[in-house]
């Protein structure tokens, strides 16, 4: 694991496959290990953990200054590991195959293979598959899900600018042991969140996606 003392940056282009490649190794190697990645995904960075691992979850809670009681969401490889980890009937993976990959956060019903210091004691957990070739690499070289919350301090407003990652963590305690640097935010919109554990699709969080997407899946969603 890399010195948890300090974050270190290593840059990324994510338009070097090659790049991608190596660092997505070490991610794996610090996940795998129990540490924290700031990472890139189609929104915001954020910080990644093994989210079966309740030390390193504990550990992300610490970075952000997080009550316990607040759930933390998380990304998944496929709908296989999505299936592993929450309850998904024919009528919800329809629904996923058409949103998947991308910037939509769907709430489910979790297994008991997911703890509840990582969902606040809550019966449901989020998850989504991001757009971002990083992420995607990343995915294919582990067997866990990984957190998905803001690279932030709870309550504060998202960190757009790598500066501003580095200013906020680099000398934090705990801090992420590595700041994969993307560069900056464009678009400072997060996920938008659905909530589908109930007969009538529910929106907890308007973001990237907008009312008439929304509509369209949930018409599909109601007429399956």
């Amino acid at each position: 694991m890399v010195d948890l003392s300090y974050m270190k940056q290593i840059n990324l282009d994510l338009n070097n496959k090659n790049q991608i490649g190596k660092i997505s190794k070490t991610a794996t190697e610090i996940l795998e290990s129990g540490g924290v990645i700031v990472y890139p995904t189609d929104t915001l960075y954020g910080l990644g953990v093994n989210a079966f691992n309740e030390g390193a979850i504990i550990k992300v809670q610490e970075i952000k200054k997080q009550d316990r009681d607040k759930p933390i969401s998380v990304i998944v490889r496929d709908i296989k590991m999505a299936r592993r980890i929450t309850c998904i009937d024919s009528k919800v993976e329809k629904i996923l195959n058409k949103i998947w990959p991308g910037p939509i956060t769907i709430v489910l019903r979790k297994k008991d293979i997911i703890s509840d210091v990582l969902t606040g004691n809550r019966e449901t957990v989020a998850i989504r598959i991001p757009d971002n070739e990083f992420i995607s690499m990343l995915m294919e070289k582990i067997d866990f899900p990984i957190t998905a919350t803001s690279a932030n301090i709870s309550g504060e407003k998202n960190l757009l600018k790598s500066t501003e990652i580095v200013e906020k963590f680099k000398n934090s305690s705990p801090c992420p042991d590595i700041f994969i640097n993307a560069g900056n935010i464009k678009d400072p919109t997060a996920s938008t969140i659905i909530d589908l554990t109930t007969a009538t699709p529910k929106i907890l969080r308007m973001g990237v996606v907008g009312k008439d997407k929304m509509q369209e899946i949930f018409d599909k969603f109601i007429s399956n």
